[in-house]
């Protein structure tokens, strides 16, 4: 799929959160079929996802940690896909720098970094090592929860 000015301006209106595709193209100037189906034709493609996301700072008992990995081995993407399915992994990316991998993880009381460590990582072959950023504090920090709502204590 190409991803044009129309496809971008589209996706820009979305992030202001719920919007009809009414509303979007009377500001696009556009008929609402179009916002329509490039959107399901995006999200078909997997150019865009639509889900609600969560302020971290405003989630009791719940924490943001960037985990840098480094590997011994060469196959990054493999390993960075492999990473990404871990309970607790919002997101994984190979990148340049002293890592290979930056892992960000949502934790929560009850599943913590020891925890991560310890039930989820340790399953992993070829991490030489890791280092964990634990966020105290940040701005725009929004994050989908990927975490089982069935296993929050009331």
């Amino acid at each position: 799929m190409k991803i044009d000015k129309l496809s971008f301006q589209i996706a820009g209106q979305l992030l202001e959160g719920r919007k009809s595709f009414r509303e979007i193209a009377q500001e696009l100037a556009v008929a609402e079929n179009t916002v329509r189906s490039r959107i399901n034709k995006m999200q078909k493609e997997g150019v865009m996802d639509i889900v609600a996301r969560l302020d971290i700072e405003k989630l009791p008992g719940h924490t943001m940690v960037f985990t840098g990995v480094l590997l011994d081995e060469r196959d990054l993407f493999a390993k960075c896909q492999e990473l990404s399915q871990l309970r607790g992994v919002v997101s994984g990316a190979v990148v340049t720098g002293r890592f290979d991998i930056i892992l960000t993880l949502l934790l929560r009381d009850g599943y913590g970094l020891l925890e991560f460590y310890s039930e989820e990582m340790s399953k992993v072959d070829g991490i030489r090592s890791v280092e964990s950023f634990v966020v105290y504090k940040g701005s725009n920090l929004m994050t989908p929860y990927i975490l089982d709502p069935n296993t929050l204590s009331e």
